[in-house]
């Protein structure tokens, strides 16, 4: 995987990776609420990694992951407007967790990297073109003094149904794509990690999306979603 000046897991925590922003909207009631309510089986000494760890599985199984909910629209990727819809694909779960784990007051940051998925379906590899995902999204978060990075993408139901290993999290130790799946075939391969941000690069990330995928942008409908069937896996 290329890495080009990335943030190292000693990086410092800056004020913006606490502060709420336009899509890791961590001061939005419906954000609040849910994080409070996915950390309220730990007990009151709880530490911030047990904190991230219960986060990090409320977002990856609550949220059904969907590859065809790609929207143009900035609201569609707000934290919010996820915990109202109830499924994602990876970058807005990943801006949910971030948001949610602020509200919190563990820092966290958006993660984008470029990745190629050797199980894409033939649909989806024949509307977007290829089957190299650009900007795919992950969490970095700031925990026992450290960056660690979450991907809390594939719920657990999916990688149940189509034998696709399911990605953990610790706390301690960073949680990637798996490079192969439970028959040992191919999975996920990291070409390019783009670094972090302290909020979703919406324009920037539109920009290549209609530059890499233009078939798959103009299918878009009005209200930003796809009206091809949704497949479980991408």
């Amino acid at each position: 995987m290329e890495t080009i000046a990335l943030p190292d897991a000693g990086a410092p925590v800056l004020p913006g990776h606490l502060s709420p922003s336009r899509y890791i909207n961590c001061d939005h009631p419906a954000v609040q609420d849910f994080a409070r309510n996915a950390v309220r089986g730990l007990p009151p000494a709880a530490t911030d990694k047990e904190r991230a760890v219960a986060l990090y599985y409320k977002v990856r199984d609550a949220f059904r992951y969907d590859p065809y909910s790609v929207k143009a629209v900035p609201e569609g990727y707000q934290a919010s407007t996820v915990i109202a819809e109830g499924s994602a694909y990876c970058i807005p779960k990943a801006i949910l967790l971030a948001a949610a784990a602020r509200a919190l007051n563990i820092p966290a940051a958006i993660g984008l990297a470029d990745v190629k998925n050797h199980l894409t379906t033939p649909k989806l590899r024949e509307l977007m073109g290829s089957d190299v995902f650009i900007h795919h999204g992950y969490t970095v978060l700031h925990v026992g003094g450290r960056w660690v990075k979450a991907t809390p993408a594939f719920n657990i139901e999916l990688c149940d149904k189509f034998g696709v290993l399911p990605l953990e999290f610790d706390g301690e130790h960073d949680s990637l794509m798996h490079p192969y799946d439970a028959k040992s075939q191919r999975h996920m391969e990291y070409l390019r990690d783009h670094g972090w941000f302290e909020d979703f690069p919406f324009e920037r990330v539109m920009t290549d999306f209609r530059k890499a995928y233009p078939k798959l942008m103009e299918a878009r409908t009005a209200g930003g979603r796809f009206e091809e069937e949704k497949p479980i896996v991408p």
